[in-house]
């Protein structure tokens, strides 16, 4: 399968088909244990590292700091390349940078959103979200949804997994159905953002 950039792709799937596995592998993560994967027209994602942004299905953020201490503290691993400054990454998913409390004690769309910007950071080309709505209320994963619309027509390329496929139809150029580690069905999505 071929992967076009600037679209959204929706990753569908029983627990265990292999959702979060690939975007693992993608993200030069994990090493496929069958065939090939290129990125950007023919480097290994490992190679790619620097044009991919990885949110796992858990926030990897710390509770006790804030969320701008949070990205300061991530934009540190990025020394020496062009990044947002972690006030930008925060207001780019509409986030108070100025917010005082700590990330243990923000919502669970913040936390999200937050974990978003964590990976915006040093403005990755593809984003590979893993559950991006989970736990989240209707307002808060509409809103996320709008965030990713943005990304998507800045001609970033996204792949996501989701369990709530009627919160990510609004942006899903082609919905991919994984079962048992294949694709069982691939298509065209219905995007309205």
């Amino acid at each position: 399968m071929n992967l076009e950039p600037g679209r959204c792709y929706v990753l569908l799937g029983e627990n265990g088909a292999g959702k979060s596995t690939l975007l693992r592998v993608l993200a030069g993560l994990l090493l496929p244990t069958h065939g090939k994967v290129t990125v950007f027209g023919g480097a290994t994602p490992r190679e790619a590292r620097a044009r991919i942004g990885y949110m796992s299905h858990a926030p990897m953020l710390y509770d006790e700091l804030t969320g701008e201490e949070n990205l300061r503290y991530f934009a540190h691993l990025y020394e020496g390349r062009e990044c947002l400054t972690p006030a930008e990454a925060l207001r780019q998913v509409g986030l108070d940078p100025d917010l005082k409390r700590p990330f243990g004690q923000y919502s669970q769309g913040m936390r999200q959103r937050t974990s978003l910007a964590r990976v915006l950071l040093p403005t990755p080309e593809l984003l590979l979200l893993d559950e991006p709505f989970s736990n989240m209320d209707v307002e808060s994963a509409q809103q996320m949804v709008a965030l990713l619309a943005g990304f998507r027509a800045k001609n970033r390329t996204i792949v996501l997994t989701t369990h709530q496929r009627e919160l990510a139809a609004p942006i899903a150029d082609y919905v991919l159905t994984l079962k048992a580690g294949r694709v069982a069905e691939f298509a065209k999505g219905n995007p309205t953002q």
